[in-house]
C-alpha cells in the first residue's frame, strides 16, 4: 500500500519511514555542479520545502537517503559542508519584532555551535562570522538554504510600516552574504515572488534564477511522465473506487491538477503535488489546494485593485514583469501568477512575451470562487451560492434566477460597485463562468454572437445584455440578428432572455422571457 508523504517536508523522513518518493535528485546534482547561487520561485505547496531538506541532506552528506535514487549513480564524491537552513515559514509576521526574534533564535543556534565574536552586533555582521568560523573549523565551505526568504514583506503587505521595518532588517541580514562568497559552497532561496527591492539580489549579484528555465521546469511538481511510472497503480485503485475507467480518471486528474508551465519552451506540464497526492490519498477528487487558504498578499491586492476578471484569461506580461517585482503596484498580473493562479500557455519569441492562463479547473473554480467578496462585497459573500443559481437554471425558473441576480445587485456595497463598468463585467464573468463548471456556459463578444448561452440538458437558453437601456431592445436585437438560429434543430427548449442593468448597477430594472 503506498503512503502518501501529506504534509510531510523533510527529505529524511520520507526515505527512512518508505513514503513514496518522485525523484528530483538529478536536477539536484545538476544544480549543485553548476553554479553557485540560485533563485527559484514557485507556488505556495509545490515542494520548495522538501526541495530544501533534500539538498539539505545531500550537503550533510547522508548518502544512505540516496539509494536507489538518480544521484546515487551520477555522485562519486559524497561531502559533508556546514549547512545553514533559514526557514522563514510558519510565524506571524504582524507581530513587531517577529522577525528579529526568528532571525536571534537561528543565528544563537549557530553561534552556539561556531561560536560567538561580542563585536559582532548586527544580525548581517553576526552571520558573516559565523559562516567565516564555519568555515574555518571545517575547512569546507558552507552552503546556505532559505525557505520562502521573502514571506514577512508578503504577510505585512497591509502595514507599510512593519512591512518598512521587516524589509530593512532582512536587507541588513542578507547583507552579510556577499561579503562572504569566498566561504560559500551552494545557496539558494526560494520563495513565491522575486522582489527588486531586497538587497538580497544586489548582495549576491552572481545569483541565478532559474524559475523560467527549461532544464529546471519540472524540478518541484510531478510530471506526466512521473505520474504514469510513479503513480500507476494509485491512479488504477483511484478508478476502480470511483467506478472508472483508468483512462477517465487519468483525464480527471489532468483536468484538475495538471496544466503548469514554468519555461516559455512549453514542455512537458507539471501538476500540482499537493493536491494530486491528496486525491490519490483520498481517491477523491477535491480542490485540496485551496483548503489550506488563499495568501493573505494576494488578497489584499485584489481587494486594492480590483482587476477585471475577465482580463485574466490570455492575458500578456513581458520576461522582465513576470520575473521580478520590483514593487507592489497597480497591476497584481505578475504576483496572481508567480502565487499559481495562473501560468505560461504562450511565448512570443520576438516580443519576450508570455501569455498567462488558468492552469486547470481546480485553480480556476477556487480562485473565482474566492473572489465572490470582492465582487459581491464580504456581507453578501456567504449568501452567494452557485448551487442555486443552477437549479433554477436547470428547472427553466427564470423568474428565480433573475430575482436571486436582482437581490445580489441591490445589495453590493458602494464602494465595491464603485467602478460600474469594471463591476458588471465582473459580476456577469464571475456568474456565468462558475455556472459553467456545471453547464455549459458559453461567452462571446464578438459582433453577432449572444452575449450568453446556456445549455442544460432540457434547455438553451440565449442571452442579451444592456445597461441603461431596456429589456425590449435586448429581446429584439435577439430576434433581429437570429442569435438562437444556430440551435433550432437541437432539440432542447430554447429560451430567449433579454435583460437591462441600471446604469449604476443598483438593480436589475428589466427581464423579458420569450420561448424561442
Amino acid at each position: 500500500m503506498t503512503k502518501f508523504p501529506i504534509g510531510i517536508q523533510t527529505f529524511s523522513e520520507i526515505r527512512d519511514k518508505g513514503f513514496i518518493y518522485v525523484d528530483k535528485t538529478a536536477h539536484i546534482y545538476r544544480l549543485t555542479h553548476s553554479t553557485k547561487c540560485f533563485f527559484l520561485s514557485r507556488p505556495r505547496r509545490f515542494g520548495k520545502s522538501l526541495l530544501i531538506s533534500t539538498l539539505a541532506s545531500y550537503f550533510e552528506g547522508h548518502r544512505e537517503l540516496f539509494e536507489g535514487l538518480a544521484i546515487a549513480d551520477l555522485e562519486q564524491d559524497w561531502k559533508s559542508y556546514p549547512v545553514f537552513h533559514l526557514d522563514l515559514t510558519g510565524v506571524d509576521y504582524h507581530t513587531k519584532g517577529s522577525l528579529q526574534n526568528l532571525l536571534q533564535v537561528n543565528l544563537s543556534k549557530w553561534e552556539a555551535q561556531y561560536g560567538a565574536n561580542q563585536i559582532e552586533l548586527e544580525f548581517g555582521t553576526r552571520f558573516m562570522g559565523i559562516i567565516e568560523r564555519a568555515y574555518e573549523q571545517s575547512g569546507r565551505q558552507v552552503v546556505l538554504l532559505v525557505d520562502e526568504y521573502e514571506k514577512p514583506i508578503l504577510d505585512t503587505i497591509d502595514d507599510e510600516e512593519i512591512q518598512e521595518k521587516h524589509r530593512q532588517t532582512l536587507n541588513g541580514f542578507y547583507s552579510g552574504i556577499k561579503k562572504s562568497d569566498k566561504y560559500l559552497k551552494f545557496v539558494l532561496l526560494t520563495g513565491v515572488t522575486k522582489i527588486g527591492k531586497l538587497s538580497v539580489f544586489s548582495a549576491l549579484n552572481n545569483i541565478t534564477d532559474i524559475s523560467l528555465m527549461q532544464e529546471y521546469a519540472d524540478i518541484c511538481g510531478i510530471t506526466e511522465d512521473e505520474l504514469e511510472d510513479v503513480f500507476h497503480d494509485d491512479i488504477q485503485a483511484m478508478a476502480d473506487k470511483q467506478d472508472k475507467s483508468y483512462p477517465a480518471m487519468h483525464e480527471a486528474l489532468k483536468r484538475e491538477y495538471n496544466g503548469y508551465h514554468f519555461c516559455e519552451e512549453m514542455t512537458q506540464s507539471v501538476y500540482n503535488p499537493y493536491s494530486l497526492l491528496n486525491a490519490l490519498s483520498g481517491k477523491k477528487i477535491k480542490h485540496y489546494w485551496f483548503e489550506t487558504g488563499t495568501p493573505t498578499f494576494l488578497v489584499h491586492l485584489l481587494k486594492k485593485y480590483r482587476p477585471n476578471i475577465d482580463k485574466l484569461e490570455n492575458a500578456t506580461m513581458t520576461r522582465d514583469d513576470l520575473a521580478m517585482i520590483h514593487t507592489f503596484v497597480s497591476n497584481p498580473l505578475p504576483i496572481i501568477y508567480q502565487s499559481g493562479y495562473l501560468t505560461i500557455s504562450g511565448y512570443d519569441d520576438e516580443f519576450s512575451e508570455f501569455t498567462l492562463n488558468y492552469p486547470n479547473a481546480e485553480v480556476k473554480e477556487g480562485f473565482l470562487k474566492g473572489l465572490i467578496p470582492l465582487v459581491m462585497g464580504e456581507e453578501r459573500a456567504t449568501e452567494f451560492e452557485v448551487a442555486h443559481f443552477v437549479r433554477a437554471v436547470r428547472r427553466g425558473d427564470t423568474d428565480d434566477f433573475f430575482e436571486r441576480i436582482s437581490s445580489l445587485l441591490a445589495n453590493v456595497p458602494y464602494d465595491v460597485k464603485l467602478n460600474y463598468e469594471v463591476h458588471f463585467q465582473n459580476f456577469i464573468y464571475l456568474l456565468f463562468t462558475l455556472m459553467g463548471f456545471y453547464t455549459n456556459v458559453e461567452i462571446h463578444s464578438a459582433k453577432g454572437r449572444a452575449d450568453m448561452v446556456v445549455k442544460t440538458d432540457k434547455y438553451i437558453y440565449v442571452m442579451e445584455f444592456k445597461r441603461d437601456s431596456t429589456a425590449q431592445v435586448a429581446m429584439q436585437q435577439i430576434k433581429d440578428k437570429g442569435y438562437a438560429e444556430p440551435f433550432k434543430s437541437d432539440g432542447r427548449q430554447i429560451i430567449l432572455v433579454g435583460a437591462n442593468f441600471a446604469q449604476d448597477m443598483s438593480n436589475l430594472d428589466g427581464v423579458l422571457v420569450e420561448a424561442g
